[in-house]
């Protein structure tokens, strides 16, 4: 019994880990980070996604009324002009906004601050964000929860392969379960919702979580299979859960769906030339 809760206490720390970084590394995440002008330094927060039906707020706090700013923005990725719109102060408060955007569609943008000669430009490379579509929680809980389970069962998979224990084979199994249902059932419907596509991913795409989602899949297809006829195959199995847990390393939504503003403006001009 001992042994049982140490090896769940490892597999949930290991789970927890992984998601943590995988939510701190993304492309989501908000930008933070500090700048220095006229002897203070002033603390910025930009975020990285945003709903769609609403222009995305940009705010700086900066109680000292001698600091202006401009967030400087264009569509990503272009080569257009780039646009400035000037944050207006509220009280302790510097706002703006970005103009909303259809579902997939991203926009660059830094914050300029700047107080007499001095200036502050954050970040020093443009951040992006990206507009989704709401995504209805009774699809986006199971997803995240069985995706959650999925890593889980991988991670005790591994450990007990690791410990040399004969139920590695319920959870490869379990692992393969959870996936199936999160990745691949769950997820094309979250994907759709939220940026009007099903599937990013090969041979669509370049979607990294879509794709990483697929080899997961395949990887413990081929270890469930390894495993067939009470097989131990311990080593497939311990491979198959660090195999699993480096490609969710990569962080969440990197290289996800985005609109292609070329295409949508040859679209636009040959339909005006009709």
């Amino acid at each position: 019994m001992k042994g049982t809760f140490w090896r769940w206490t490892l597999a949930v720390v290991i789970t927890l880990g992984s998601l943590v970084w995988q939510r701190v590394s993304g492309p989501t995440y908000p930008a933070r980070g500090t700048v220095s002008i006229g002897g203070q330094r002033i603390a910025l927060t930009l975020q990285r996604s945003h709903g769609i039906g609403s222009d995305q707020p940009v705010t700086v706090r900066v109680p000292d009324a001698g600091v202006t700013a401009e967030v400087i923005w264009r569509r990503y990725p272009t080569s257009e002009p780039w646009q400035i719109t000037e944050l207006q102060r509220e009280g302790q408060e510097l706002r703006a906004s970005l103009p909303n955007q259809p579902a997939a569609g991203k926009l660059e943008y830094q914050v300029r601050l700047r107080r007499g000669d001095e200036q502050a430009l954050f970040p020093s490379r443009p951040a992006v964000t990206r507009f989704r579509g709401d995504v209805p929680p009774w699809v986006l809980i199971p997803h995240i929860t069985a995706m959650f389970l999925g890593l889980l069962f991988a991670a005790r998979a591994g450990v007990e392969a690791l410990a040399r224990r004969d139920s590695a084979r319920r959870f490869a199994w379990a692992a393969l379960a959870s996936f199936l249902v999160g990745g691949f059932m769950l997820g094309p419907t979250v994907q759709k919702f939220a940026f009007g596509e099903w599937w990013a991913g090969v041979p669509y795409g370049w979607d990294l979580t879509d794709n990483k989602t697929l080899l997961a899949v395949l990887a413990w297809i081929v270890a469930v299979w390894a495993l067939r006829g009470g097989r131990r195959a311990r080593g497939v199995v311990l491979a198959t859960a660090v195999l699993t847990l480096v490609v969710f390393a990569i962080p969440h939504s990197a290289w996800g769906s985005q609109i292609d503003w070329q295409k949508v403006k040859q679209a636009t001009s040959t339909a005006l030339h009709k």
